[in-house]
């Protein structure tokens, strides 16, 4: 994908497309997924916080992303092989900044009802369901916030969780606009710039509201940054 749009363009076989597209769906539906799981380690770290390290063990944090994993591979691997088994007869030209599922079916010459239905099936209870979590997870922690008597401690819960919250909402904003809406409900630059939206911008920012923020890796960033500009000198 870095390839083709650093040269503006390019050629991609058949198999390279599907093969990019199931990565890239795999991808999606973990972080979907994953997000969820964040947002009940939030929960229970700010409503449960005395049994946290009791609920959210290793061994328990690693097999929930396990299963996001696993569920992602699954999921992906089923809306992929039916796009793939489509005739493809006429133009082979993919107006968009990768192989996308929607401007790949507008180029098939068979009828994509069943990958359309089968995107429907599999997409909505992967959007509805994390979301419907989230936002009971955080209808509590607001609840339990708004009790804490302190101004500070309640600056600094809301603190820990809207940067979280800001990235969910843009992600499943996005998301449900490209494959859940119907496809005439878009313009193409339009399905273009939310496509860059959930796979350039939000992996940009995660690394800055989740490790930047965080004062001992703000410490260490500066601690390499000084001993890089000493060596230097």
């Amino acid at each position: 994908m870095l390839h083709i749009l650093l040269n503006n363009g390019g050629t991609i076989t058949f198999a390279n497309c599907v093969t990019q597209w199931y990565f890239i769906c795999a991808s999606e539906t973990f972080e979907c997924f994953l997000f969820k799981v964040m947002s009940y380690d939030r929960y229970v770290a700010i409503c449960n916080p005395l049994h946290y390290t009791s609920v959210m063990t290793i061994s328990f944090s690693s097999k929930l992303s396990a299963m996001c994993w696993l569920l992602g591979i699954f999921v992906s691997f089923i809306v992929t092989v039916t796009p793939s088994e489509l005739n493809f007869c006429g133009p082979n030209t993919i107006d968009h900044l990768f192989c996308d599922l929607v401007p790949l079916l507008e180029l098939s010459c068979s009828d994509p009802f069943i990958v359309h239905l089968e995107v429907y099936i599999m997409g909505t209870p992967i959007v509805i369901i994390p979301t419907t979590i989230i936002v009971v997870s955080y209808t509590n922690i607001v609840t339990t916030v708004l009790r804490i008597p302190s101004t500070t401690g309640r600056q600094k819960a809301f603190s820990t969780c809207s940067s979280h919250l800001i990235v969910v909402s843009m992600y499943y904003w996005t998301m449900f606009s490209v494959y859940i809406l119907p496809t005439k409900v878009l313009t193409l630059s339009m399905s273009k710039i939310l496509s860059l939206l959930y796979t350039v911008f939000t992996p940009f920012i995660n690394p800055i509201i989740y490790s930047l923020r965080n004062k001992d890796i703000k410490k260490a960033v500066q601690e390499t940054f000084y001993k890089h500009i000493i060596n230097v000198n």
